[in-house]
C-alpha cells in the first residue's frame, strides 16, 4: 500500500528524533547532535544519596518527571518494535534504540533500591519561578520517591511498562542488558500490584488517573481489548455513527488547550498500528452499519500528521525545523536563551524579562520539537508565552515517531 507523500516523513522522522536528544539530562555522549545542548545535572539524586544523572526533561523546563518520562520510552519502544523495519529502511532504528536507552539506563538507576523508584528531581514550583537553560540551573533539585508506605500504582507500572517493552527491542543485540530491564520490570510491577495508591506528588503538573484496580481486575479476554480498541475507533473516526471525539475545523483532533498535539500524534499511531494489523487478518472495523478498511484508518492518520507538518488552515509547520514557516518561539529554557558561560550565575529575577518576554525567534533551534499546536479554532500564536500552543514534550514526539515511520515507508 502506497500514500500520496504530502511532505517529506523521513526528514521529519529524522527531526523528531532529534527533539529528544535536546532533552537529555546528565552528561552528554560524544556523538550528541544538538550543539548548543551541554552536560546539566550531574549530582541529581545526591540530596537522597543516589546517583539519578540522566533522564529526560518531558517538556520546556528542567523537572525530570517520572510518569511522563516513562510513558515516552513505552511508546518509543512500542513503535521502534511494531515498525523495526520500517525505522531501520529510514537509517533511524540506532536513532530511536539510542533515545529508548537513555531512559531505560535513568529507570535502572531510580529503581536501584528494594521498593524503592524515585520518581522526580527538581523542585516544580522553585523552577518555574526561574528561566534558566539547564546547563546553567540552581533550582533546588529536590527528590521524590514512592515505596511501599506511599505507593504510586500508576508510575511504578508505568515504569515496569517502559522496560519490558523496551527489553523486547534490546533483546536481538544485548541479551543481558535486555534481561536487566525484565528482571527489573518484573520486580516494580510486583511493586505496583501489591502497594496501590495514587502517587499526587507530581500534580498539578502530572496527575496520574486513579484506574488501577480497572487495569489489574480488568478482563484477560483478547475479543474484549478488541472491542475497546474499536469502539475508540469508533468515536474518531468523523464519518462514524458513533463520532464523539471534537475536530477543529480544520480537521484536528482537539481535546483541550495545552500540549493538544499529542492526542492527535497519539491516535496517528494507534490508527497505523491498527490498520496494518487489520491488513494483516484481511479485517475491517465495524462502527454500527458502517464498516472502514484498514486504508482508511491510515489515511485519518496521515491527515493529523500532514496537519502537523503544515497541512492546515494556518499553513504552517507544528514542528521546528520542518516544513514552511515553523515555530520559532518555543517555549523552552534551553533554546530560548543564549549560551552562557559554564558558571555563569543566571538572576532568576530577571531571568523573564530578558529572555522569556522578548518578542524574538530562539537563538537555538529546537529541532523537531512538535508544539503544543493551535486551539480549537485551528489559531496558533508563536509567541514563548503562550505555552499551551508553544511547550513542546517528548511524549507528542515518541507518539509521532512510529507513526512517521510508517508514513516514510510507504511515500
Amino acid at each position: 500500500m502506497l500514500v500520496k507523500g504530502d511532505f517529506n516523513y523521513k526528514e521529519a522522522l529524522t527531526k523528531s528524533l532529534i527533539f529528544l536528544e535536546a532533552q537529555r539530562s546528565g552528561k552528554l555522549p560524544s556523538n550528541n547532535r544538538v550543539p548548543w545542548r551541554g552536560d546539566s545535572a550531574l549530582d541529581d539524586g545526591k540530596l537522597a544519596n543516589v546517583d539519578l544523572a540522566g533522564g529526560y526533561y518531558d517538556a520546556g523546563d528542567n523537572v525530570k518527571y517520572g510518569l511522563p518520562m516513562a510513558f515516552t520510552v513505552t511508546t518509543l519502544a512500542w513503535g521502534a518494535i511494531f515498525y523495526k523495519s520500517e525505522f531501520k529502511a529510514a537509517n533511524e532504528l540506532d536513532n530511536i534504540q539510542d533515545a529508548i536507552r537513555w531512559g531505560t539506563d535513568y529507570f535502572l538507576k531510580a529503581s536501584s533500591r528494594h521498593k524503592r523508584l524515585y520518581v522526580e528531581v527538581g523542585d516544580p514550583e522553585d523552577d518555574h519561578h526561574c528561566w534558566a537553560p539547564p546547563e546553567n540551573m540552581k533550582t533546588k533539585r529536590s527528590v521524590k520517591m514512592i515505596t511501599s508506605d506511599t505507593p504510586g500504582t500508576e508510575i511504578a507500572a508505568e515504569t515496569a511498562a517502559a522496560m519490558a517493552a523496551s527489553s523486547i527491542v534490546f533483546r536481538p543485540k544485548d541479551r543481558k542488558y535486555a534481561r536487566r530491564l525484565l528482571n527489573r520490570a518484573k520486580l516494580l510491577f510486583q511493586m505496583a500490584k501489591s502497594h496501590k495508591g495514587t502517587f499526587d506528588g507530581e500534580c498539578p503538573f502530572y496527575c496520574s488517573y486513579s484506574g488501577y484496580n480497572l487495569h489489574f481486575e480488568g478482563q484477560k479476554n483478547l475479543e474484549t481489548f478488541k472491542s475497546h480498541a474499536e469502539s475508540f475507533i469508533c468515536s474518531v473516526l468523523p464519518d462514524s455513527p458513533y463520532h464523539q471525539i471534537k475536530l477543529s475545523p480544520g480537521g484536528f483532533i482537539h481535546l483541550r488547550d495545552g500540549a493538544n498535539t499529542q492526542y492527535a500524534t497519539g491516535t496517528a499511531f494507534l490508527f497505523t498500528v491498527y490498520s496494518d494489523l487489520l491488513d494483516k487478518h484481511n479485517q475491517k472495523v465495524t462502527c454500527g452499519d458502517k464498516h472502514f478498511s484498514s486504508s482508511h484508518l491510515l489515511a485519518f492518520a496521515k491527515k493529523q500528521m500532514d496537519y502537523i507538518l503544515g497541512k492546515n488552515p494556518e499553513r504552517r509547520s507544528y514542528m521546528v525545523g520542518f516544513g514552511k514557516n515553523p515555530p520559532t518561539q518555543a517555549h523552552h529554557r534551553g533554546a530560548s536563551v543564549p549560551k552562557l558561560k559554564k558558571d555563569e550565575e543566571v538572576v532568576c529575577a530577571t531571568s523573564f524579562s530578558k529572555w522569556f518576554q522578548k518578542d524574538a525567534p530562539n537563538p537555538h533551534e529546537l529541532t523537531g520539537a512538535i508544539l503544543g499546536g493551535p486551539d480549537f479554532n485551528d489559531k496558533f500564536n508563536d509567541k514563548r508565552w503562550d505555552s499551551p500552543k508553544t511547550e513542546p514534550c517528548t511524549y507528542i514526539n515518541s507518539l509521532a515517531a512510529g507513526a512517521l515511520a510508517k508514513l516514510a515507508s510507504l511515500s
